[in-house]
């Protein structure tokens, strides 16, 4: 399976995929990583692992639309059939998000439905909660929302900082992003009611350390 990312940063998760995508036992092949910022640290460390890459700067164009149509461009140019978003930090339009129904993915950094948008660590240790984690789900319109694909969770520690809890739940990211994706290209995850149906021979309690 073709599969394409979306950055705005750094890229860890990015970078985590296309490591995952060239062991030998893999069935995705990420064949471009496109960014909405030059000066994104992980353009250079995917073009460094022999990904094609490409800037398509927003604010060079005067709409949001033309934006959007000259990414989609660009994702059928380079044969893309799922795509990542990992860290892009733009809000998708509710036609874009159409256009690739059922092939998007995001990862985001809490057990959702909680702790919606930005700075959910903080929120979640300023809410008291007692969990968090990150889910990989397909995108719909709505922000952060969509069929659940996967999820992992960890205990919030007492007197642990936004940015320790943050390091920690990025490791569970570098696990969950690649499995969920694995699972895709293997055909195992089907969309009934807008709710993931994973096939009965895997294991997605399986436990993540």
């Amino acid at each position: 399976m073709k599969v394409a990312v979306l950055i705005s940063g750094r890229g860890s998760n990015m970078e985590n995929l296309i490591k995952a995508s060239q062991l030998s036992n893999n069935r995705i092949q990420i064949v471009q990583v496109l960014s909405n910022r030059k000066d994104a640290p992980g353009i250079k460390v995917a073009q460094q692992l022999g990904v094609a890459t490409e800037v398509i700067e927003h604010s060079t164009f005067d709409s949001r639309n033309s934006f959007e149509e000259k990414l989609t461009s660009s994702l059928e140019n380079g044969g893309a059939e799922l795509i990542c978003l990992a860290g892009f930090m733009r809000i998708l339009s509710p036609d874009f998000v159409t256009r690739w129904h059922n092939k998007l993915l995001n990862i985001h950094p809490s057990v959702l439905p909680a702790f919606k948008g930005l700075n959910t660590h903080k929120r979640a240790i300023e809410a008291g909660a007692r969990f968090s984690g990150c889910t990989v789900h397909f995108v719909r319109p709505n922000m952060d929302a969509g069929p659940i694909i996967l999820q992992a969770i960890t205990p919030v520690k007492s007197g642990e900082t936004a940015t320790q809890l943050a390091q920690r739940i990025l490791h569970l990211e570098h696990q969950c992003y690649p499995l969920a994706v694995d699972w895709i290209a293997k055909g195992a995850v089907s969309i009934v009611n807008e709710q993931v149906i994973l096939d009965d021979w895997l294991e997605p309690c399986q436990s993540i350390t």
